[in-house]
């Protein structure tokens, strides 16, 4: 199966190009709606139709791609437990070692960060390929590193509204921080790593990728698996930001956010607002 565009492959209405273009503008320009631009979707395969036009009128590669849990009841409605949003690659960025990156948000919007493993794709995958085992996706990595996902909407109510809400606008993402390479990964058991979240100093979350389905292996076959649904390959170089290990934790403009893996890994930055990227 060829590869298709995001215009070709999902429904092109009018309003979900309106929709789509109204959270591009909101983004881009920094600023909150009060409310879902349009008539929210109802089911998942609507939200990407939406996103999908979003990421054509926004521009710019994507460089990675998100991974969010969809908890019951609403994953048996939903038909999937997890969600996906695009990471454009002009908002990845490294971490450097005193922790003083300064991340985007949408202020005024919905803030947060979260605590996540990165794995990065080595390879294309086949856009026709539409199941993969665990070792299969596995394969498909070539780095391990920690990092935070930025979660940031222009709508504050984002989360409250449903995963196809959410989906619907990037997957409420904002932007990844990639810290350090995990030593030993390809032998690591993710699942033994305690992961810890800290706030202006103060811990306030921990836990295990234990917790989190089929960890963060499966959330590399879940995404590979949807882009196949969608069309779609994943390229080498994209990352795969997992899934929130301690939780999404709400942040505001001014405060310091750092994750910590192990007893020697972390990565930090400050939360900043984003003006018009003009």
């Amino acid at each position: 199966m060829a590869d298709r565009t995001a215009g070709e492959f999902f429904d092109g209405r009018a309003e979900h190009r309106s929709i789509a273009a109204k959270f591009v503008a909101a983004r881009h320009a920094g600023e909150a709606l009060g409310g879902y631009p349009g008539t929210p979707p109802g089911s998942l395969e609507e939200a990407y139709a939406i996103q999908a036009l979003a990421i054509e009128l926004r521009g710019g590669s994507v460089g990675g791609w998100k991974l969010g849990r969809i908890n019951p009841p609403a994953a048996d409605r939903m038909g999937a437990n997890r969600l996906a949003g695009p990471i454009f690659t002009d908002m990845i960025f490294e971490g450097d070692a005193g922790g003083s990156r300064e991340m985007p948000v949408i202020a005024g919007g919905f803030v947060a960060a979260e605590a996540e493993f990165l794995l990065r794709i080595g390879a294309r995958t086949d856009p026709s390929k539409a199941a993969w085992t665990l070792e299969e996706a596995r394969a498909l990595v070539d780095r391990v590193a920690i990092g935070i996902e930025i979660a940031s909407s222009p709508l504050r109510a984002i989360n409250e509204l449903g995963p196809a809400v959410t989906a619907s606008d990037f997957g409420n993402n904002n932007g990844l921080l990639v810290g350090e390479e995990l030593p030993g990964w390809r032998a690591a058991d993710l699942d033994s790593i305690p992961v810890a979240f800290l706030l202006n100093g103060a811990e306030i979350g921990r836990a295990t990728t234990a917790t989190m389905l089929d960890g963060p292996w499966g959330a590399v076959r879940f995404v590979a698996e949807l882009c196949a649904k969608r069309g779609l390959a994943l390229e080498p170089g994209q990352w795969i930001s997992t899934g929130a290990v301690t939780g999404v934790h709400p942040v505001a403009v001014g405060d310091r956010v750092e994750a910590r893996f192990g007893e020697t890994l972390s990565v930090g930055c400050v939360i900043v607002a984003q003006g018009n990227r003009d």
